[in-house]
Parts: C-alpha cells; structure tokens; sequence
C-alpha cells in the first residue's frame, strides 16, 4: 500500500474506533442541536437528515482547514532548518503520537485526553459564535454550527494534529484529518439501535486492541524509519 494511503487508513481507523470518545463528547452536542428543531422535523429521518449532514460538514471542513494549518506549519518549520533533519524530528514526533493513540485506542492510557485542556483558551473564543446560531432552523445554519463544533478541544483531534504537522505539506496535512473525520462519521450518524450496535461493536476488548496495537505498529514502524534516516 501507498506510505500516504496508509496514513490515511490510519486516520480514519483512529476516528473509527476513537468513536466512544466521540460519542461521548460529541453525541451531547447532537441532541442539544437537534433538539432545538421544530418537532416535526425531528420526527421524520428524512427531513432530520439534511442536518445531520450539515452540522457534520462542517465540522469535517474544520478539521481540514486545522489540518491544513498544521501541515503548513509542518512544511515551513523544516525550511527553517535542514529540510532533512526536520522532517525525520517531525516523523519521530508524530510516531510517538500514533502511539500514544493506539494505547488510547486499545484502553490502556487514557492520558491523551489531556491534551484537551490545551484548547480551552481558543475555544472560549469561538464557542460564543455558534451560540449566535441558535436555535438552528436551517440547514445553512447547522452547516455554521458545524464549524464552529469542528474546533472543540478534543485530545483525539489534537493527537491526529501533531501528526498533521510531520505531514510534508498543508494539503496531506488537509487530508490526514479529512481521512480521521471521515472516521468518525459512523459513531455520530447513528442512532437508537444502530449507534447501541456500533457502541458495542468499539467497545470489544479484543476489536480495541487489535485496532490500536496496528496503530501502535504503524507509529513504532514511523519512529524506525526516522531513526534509520538519522543513522
């Protein structure tokens, strides 16, 4: 498979199985927005849909925008020194992170979601402009609301960032976490039945840490690399 291909499966199995967490963080924000619908509308999936696909649209084009951000700042950091050298120092950050995922991922350390208090400051900032938005009655503002949710503090985010930065350029760095939103779609999409199944289905120890021990895999395999680069 493609090294870059790669990644992106990556991705988008870390926000696959990171699905608990965001469920669990995010699943809140779903119901407080879709109860602010009119009844009506909340009562047929048909005419709910639209806005579960707008809210989710624009939160994937937030992560894309911050992935871009990170790649960009990836790329310009390691002209800024030996291309070379940054770009092996990067690789090795953003292995340790994939790491870190996958023991997330695999219920072992739950010390990523940590990284959330970083966010706070920014997102007290933000936040007040999707309050503007309320109650939604469009999809067009649902779609608002949506970016303004993509930039929530969230530790998973943020982790798949770092890895954004040892991308080599703003637009991998776009797709890396167009790829981890694409992910998560299936937790935040489904409902009753289907989201017990699929929340059950995650929370398998043995699909856990099969998940995250490939991702484990695939951050020592980036950490080997960037070390036999140095070498």
């Amino acid at each position: 498979m493609d090294a870059n291909l790669a990644q992106y499966a990556a991705a988008a199995v870390v926000g696959l199985l990171g699905g608990v967490h965001c469920v669990g963080m995010c699943g809140g924000i779903v119901g407080v927005l879709t109860l602010g619908l009119p009844a009506e509308t909340r009562a047929r999936a048909a005419r709910l849909l639209p806005y579960l696909v707008a809210y989710n649209a624009g939160r994937l084009a937030s992560y894309t925008l911050i992935g871009a951000l990170a790649g960009g700042v990836g790329a310009y950091a390691a002209h800024l020194v030996s291309v070379r050298h940054a770009q092996l120092g990067l690789q090795l950050i953003a292995g340790g992170f994939m790491v870190v995922l996958g023991l997330y991922l695999a219920g072992v350390w739950a010390g990523i979601t940590r990284i959330e208090r970083a966010g706070g400051g920014l997102w007290r900032r933000i936040e007040p402009l999707g309050r503007r938005l309320l109650p939604v009655r469009t999809p067009a503002q649902a779609l608002g609301c949506g970016l303004v949710w993509g930039w929530l503090p969230c530790g998973l985010v943020y982790s798949v960032v770092v890895w954004a930065i040892a991308a080599g350029s703003a637009a991998e760095g776009a797709r890396l976490l167009l790829a981890f939103g694409l992910g998560t779609l299936p937790a935040l999409f489904a409902m009753g039945a289907a989201a017990a199944a699929l929340g059950g289905f995650v929370r398998r120890r043995a699909v856990r840490a099969a998940a995250g021990g490939l991702v484990v895999l695939f951050g020592l395999l980036q950490i080997g690399l960037a070390l036999r680069g140095f070498g």
